[in-house]
């Protein structure tokens, strides 16, 4: 039987309690974007010899993340989660820094657009502009976590559309459904400790689509055709809501003939990841993802 490290659990309880005391607080949005970027700059812990560097890459501010040992070619996109409304390449450093580190190749972390100030499609045209610069130095493989998982699955299919070639997803935790209709959102309500109830997400998810359909393919992309899509690997914890998001994509891949890897981890929560330095399954995780993705971008070569 698995069972997650003593540290996960301490982690967990204190989680669980932090999510309580915020929705306690009622913070409007201004003050929770505020509050994760205080976190992650207290929280960081970088590899050892990660270079940052920020910089603007075709009009979308960002952070390139480099590995001393960083191989030549190709590079992986990686976008942030936050619900499409919270999150940057600040919040999210340490999670990419360490995917990074896994695979061995130069990582750009953008700061697209967020909702409500700017509403779909305003984020996946930042996606869609990033990797344009990117593959003109190689191959480019996608990444992202909850909402930027999504965002990595729908840019994958645009540019599936328009005959761009992508070498792989790697999607930790990705919020594929916005209609939230996975039985996972009743399922493990308890034991969630991000998203107990499903008022939260649903505001997120009007905020974003404003004045689109929630089923729509590039906002809800579960729901979209996935022939021609690259291999996907996907990482989701079962203590989260969004479990049913990850099990369904990778059934709909499989039935469109795709590679797909689906791994649960027990007892685990959303983007668990996060705590990459600190956590030996996020290290684990990313570990393999990254493993994944490197391969990905050889072949692509």
């Amino acid at each position: 039987m698995f069972m997650i490290s003593p540290k996960a659990e301490r982690y967990y309880q204190l989680l669980q309690r932090q999510m309580d005391r915020l929705r306690a607080e009622r913070q409007t949005l201004a003050q929770e974007r505020a509050a994760q970027e205080d976190f992650a700059q207290m929280t960081l812990r970088l590899p050892p010899d990660m270079s940052v560097k920020v910089e603007t890459l075709a009009g979308v501010p960002g952070r390139w993340l480099l590995p001393a040992k960083v191989r030549s070619f190709g590079t992986v996109l990686f976008l942030h989660g936050g619900a499409y409304q919270t999150g940057s390449s600040m919040t999210h450093l340490n999670l990419a820094a360490h995917l990074a580190q896994a695979t061995g190749h130069r990582l750009w972390l953008p700061d697209y657009r967020l909702a409500p100030e700017h509403p779909f499609p305003a984020g996946l045209e930042d996606a869609l502009a990033s990797y344009q610069a990117l593959q003109k130095d190689g191959p480019v493989a996608l990444a992202g976590d909850s909402a930027g998982g999504g965002l990595a699955l729908a840019t994958a299919l645009r540019l599936r559309d328009q005959q761009l070639p992508t070498v792989a997803l790697a999607l930790l935790s990705p919020w594929t459904d916005l209609t939230l209709s996975g039985d996972s959102h009743q399922s493990r309500a308890q034991v969630d400790p991000f998203f107990p109830t499903p008022e939260g997400l649903a505001l997120a998810a009007e905020r974003y689509a404003a004045d689109y359909a929630l089923d729509h393919v590039e906002i809800s992309p579960l729901f979209a055709d996935f022939r021609g899509l690259p291999p996907m690997q996907i990482h989701v914890g079962d203590y989260e809501t969004l479990l049913d998001d990850s099990v369904a994509l990778v059934r709909r891949a499989e039935q469109a003939g795709v590679t797909a890897h689906l791994e649960v981890w027990p007892q685990l929560w959303h983007v668990w990841q996060s705590y990459a330095g600190r956590l030996p399954e996020a290290d684990a995780s990313l570990a393999a993802l990254g493993d994944f993705l490197s391969r990905q971008l050889l072949a692509g070569r």
